[in-house]
């Protein structure tokens, strides 16, 4: 004999009242810059962009997760320290939709928007705002910064930086104001920043002169095209400083002070 059990569908009681109507009818730009490090206009802007690929269809069951609420949900978690059961309570959903959603959304913004929205900019008002720190022709700052993760299941001991925990690390370029004009990441931590460097589609847009345009101002007797500025990990190029070793003479060392003054702008935007 087979007997049946009578299932049935359940989910706990969660509430909204926070979203739907204290951020959404409350707060104040001040508010909204504070929490999710942008604007209201800035989001509803961002939503409209995703709208089309995030909307899902209500169910039998129950109805379709909002755009907004994706979204907001989303940036919630990239900008606050924040886990993810604590963002599940603060919107009124399961923690496992909280990453479900974060990975949509993610995915749709670096599918959709990034080589929309990253660029290189006024290439004349980075090389300005640089020389106004202390260092001519040039057009950014690079390093990177390494994210922590959880072990994974293969290969492990790759992600194990010199630091000693797991870790995937991010390479930026930033310009004088801190704004990242190019990323790269998915390295393990255990990698070196040279070779990373030397394998990403910047070392080769730099090498053959087509990364930013062809402005050379004469140092000395010497041309100098615009430059980008790294740490001792990187290698010498003529496109990229970094700075003296060794014994130092009066010029090496204030070469050194200027250039590491505008590098620090990478460390203050990863910051």
């Amino acid at each position: 004999m087979i007997s049946t059990v009578e299932r049935r569908f359940w989910a706990r009681e969660t509430s909204t009242e926070w979203w739907d109507h204290i951020i959404m009818e409350v707060w104040d730009d001040e508010q909204w810059l504070q929490n999710f490090r942008m604007r209201k206009a800035t989001f509803m802007e961002l939503c409209e962009e995703l709208a089309p690929t995030l909307r899902r269809k209500d169910t039998r069951l129950r109805a379709a997760l909002p755009v907004e609420k994706r979204v907001a949900i989303a940036i919630w978690k990239l900008a606050t320290p924040d886990s993810y059961r604590s963002v599940g309570n603060q919107f009124g959903v399961g923690k496992s939709t909280i990453g479900i959603v974060l990975m949509q959304v993610c995915r749709d913004i670096n599918r959709i928007l990034l080589r929309r929205t990253m660029t290189l900019g006024n290439v004349q008002d980075i090389v300005d705002g640089f020389a106004q720190m202390g260092f001519p022709n040039c057009g950014g700052a690079i390093n990177g910064t390494h994210i922590p993760i959880l072990a994974p299941p293969h290969l492990a001991s790759e992600y194990i930086n010199r630091k000693g925990y797991f870790s995937m690390i991010l390479q930026a370029l930033v310009d004088h104001c801190g704004h990242f004009i190019d990323i790269n990441t998915g390295w393990p931590g255990k990698v070196h920043d040279a070779p990373i460097f030397r394998n990403t589609g910047l070392f080769w847009k730099m090498q053959a002169g087509t990364f930013s345009p062809d402005r050379k101002i004469t140092v000395g007797d010497v041309e100098m095209p615009i430059v980008i500025l790294g740490d001792p990990a990187y290698p010498l190029m003529p496109w990229l400083m970094k700075l003296y070793t060794g014994k130092l003479d009066r010029s090496k060392d204030w070469f050194n002070y200027r250039l590491s003054r505008c590098r620090m702008t990478v460390e203050c935007a990863f910051g």
